[in-house]
């Protein structure tokens, strides 16, 4: 399983105002490249997001659902995107000083993708996801979904 971690410059709750905008994931979700809809009842558990990922113009349209949702601590995504197949994403937050720790942690769930050993995924998502949570962190620190 991939692992991420990144200390930021706000409380909790600023990371997550950004996740409960569900319009703001492809601003910080390497990949994402366009929004097509959010449920209403965004981000509760068992509500999805409808979005695209790819470079236009090879997109793929796919979702993600909300498995868990327990604010400001964690989230847990299950991401699809297929042909290449399912992501369980984790986000832990913990309070540090004046701001937070995020940690991010991902394994293919489902699909081609969970038939890749997992020390060949994880240095790529590894750097992935670093970048996922530098603009997670860019957007929570800077009010955004406030």
């Amino acid at each position: 399983m991939a692992r991420s971690v990144r200390v930021m410059n706000c409380a909790p709750e600023d990371v997550f105002a950004v996740l409960n905008d569900g319009w703001l994931f492809p601003a910080w979700v390497v990949g994402a490249s366009r929004m097509r809809d959010v449920a209403d009842t965004w981000p509760r558990k068992g509500s999805r997001l409808h979005h695209s990922f790819g470079v236009w113009p090879f997109l793929i349209d796919d979702t993600t659902s909300v498995l868990e949702f327990d604010p400001p601590r964690r989230m847990v995504l299950q991401a699809r995107g297929w042909p290449i197949g399912e992501a369980r994403v984790t986000l832990d937050v913990k309070p540090r000083g004046d701001g937070c720790v995020v940690r991010l942690q991902e394994f293919a769930a489902e699909g081609p993708g969970s038939f890749i050993p997992q020390p060949l995924l994880d240095p790529a998502l590894m750097v992935r996801n670093a970048e996922t949570l530098r603009r997670l962190a860019h957007l929570a620190e800077g009010g955004a979904g406030r």
